[in-house]
């Protein structure tokens, strides 16, 4: 997968070899496939629409707070456009090992919305007896509105819809499709929870070497691969053009950034005042989009953060501040909450839920950056140029 990131060095280097153009020689990439002007530039009015896009107010019954001393990046500092390419899948015989941290804070809010979900062991999880690929994994984040009862009931129930659809696990992506289906429909059939609540829902599958991403709303999920920052899902938020026109072709508005005026997310599950009943015809999807990667030696962690984080930081910030982090204590909880303190730090305005997952028991390798032996001069003709254009100052 390809995308195109604003990278930001937190007091770090990039990776030697990634390249710096300029937004006018800009490589135009988009999920591996080539794209036109047009559609570059589509990119570009969804990323100034999203700034732009509010949040609306939250009321919820629950409440979970943590506390601790805040951590400090260095200054960062924007460094251009990069084009990332995925590499070839590896033959190396490489093996993840997927161990997890997490932190969770509600910050600056009066409730707490988020709800996330850490299986380090699938298979000890669902039983010796299943039959999957090892190892297994599985990570979630939702971030809940109108109440936590949406949030808590996917976090409770979307494996078992995965793991229990006929088509799992010869079809993974068609399972966890239709397992976000499943948890739509059973929101609106408990009578038990409330109807006017909802959740995102972005959630990791792995499965060997394998690694699904499925992502409905604004949270996200960012690859760190030797240092660079790959974004493995879309936020779905209303301003988004290819969302605004989804939502205008099935007769929805956007007001403001909200949909229909109430909500800032374009896709979620649950919110069945919103829906109506089932069946019909709603703007508003709990359809996930799907990114599946076969995980070599040079993908180190993912990063899965509701959108409190993403509204003050960067994914290419993130990847290096948890890459620094994991270099120096190799605890993926640690990391978690660095970032959410760092959020908070930068004034986010939201709860915030971080999940990191290594793929590797040890920490990331030191990134070497070749010395460049080559020597510049410039000719005698120029330095008399150069002296001509100084004496005439």
């Amino acid at each position: 997968m390809c995308r195109i990131i604003m990278a930001e060095t937190c007091g770090e280097m990039m990776v030697a070899g990634t390249d710096h153009v300029s937004a006018n020689s800009m490589c135009k990439c988009c999920n591996g496939k080539v794209v036109d002007q047009d559609q570059d530039q589509i990119q570009n009015e969804e990323n100034s629409n999203q700034l732009s896009a509010a949040k609306p107010p939250r009321n919820i019954s629950t409440m979970r707070h943590c506390s601790s001393t805040a951590w400090l990046s260095e200054s960062e500092s924007d460094i251009g456009i990069v084009c990332l390419k995925p590499a070839a899948v590896e033959n190396s015989g490489f093996q993840p090992v997927y161990r997890s941290g997490s932190y969770s804070e509600k910050g600056p809010k009066q409730y707490m919305e988020d709800e996330y979900i850490c299986i380090d062991d699938l298979h000890g999880h669902l039983g010796s007896d299943s039959d999957l690929p090892s190892p297994g994994a599985f990570y979630g984040v939702f971030d809940g509105h109108g109440g936590v009862d949406a949030a808590s009931f996917v976090r409770e129930n979307m494996l078992k819809y995965i793991v229990e659809d006929s088509h799992f696990p010869s079809s993974t992506k068609r399972a966890v499709k239709s397992a976000y289906m499943k948890a739509d429909h059973a929101l609106a059939d408990a009578k038990s929870l409330d109807r006017t609540s909802g959740t995102t829902a972005l959630a990791a599958l792995m499965l060997g070497r394998t690694m699904l991403i499925a992502n409905a709303g604004d949270s996200r999920a960012v690859l760190g691969k030797r240092g660079r920052a790959i974004e493995l899902s879309k936020d779905h938020k209303p301003n988004c053009t290819s969302e605004r026109l989804r939502i205008e072709k099935l007769g929805g508005v956007i007001y403001d950034g909200y949909l229909n005026g109430q909500l800032s997310v374009a896709r979620a599950l649950g919110d069945w005042h919103i829906k109506g009943t089932k069946g019909s015809i709603c703007p508003l999807s709990c359809e996930p989009e799907l990114e599946e990667l076969v995980l070599t030696e040079e993908d180190e962690f993912v990063v899965l953060g509701c959108d409190g984080l993403w509204d003050v930081m960067s994914s290419q910030c993130a990847v290096t501040m948890v890459r620094k982090d994991l270099m120096l204590s190799n605890d993926p909880d640690k990391c978690s909450k660095a970032l959410v303190k760092e959020a908070l730090q930068r004034n986010s305005c939201d709860n915030l839920t971080v999940v990191v997952i290594c793929f590797s028991p040890d920490p990331p390798p030191k990134i070497e950056i070749p010395k460049s032996h080559k020597r510049r001069s410039i000719s005698a003709e120029g330095l008399d140029h150069l002296k001509g254009v100084l004496n005439g100052l």
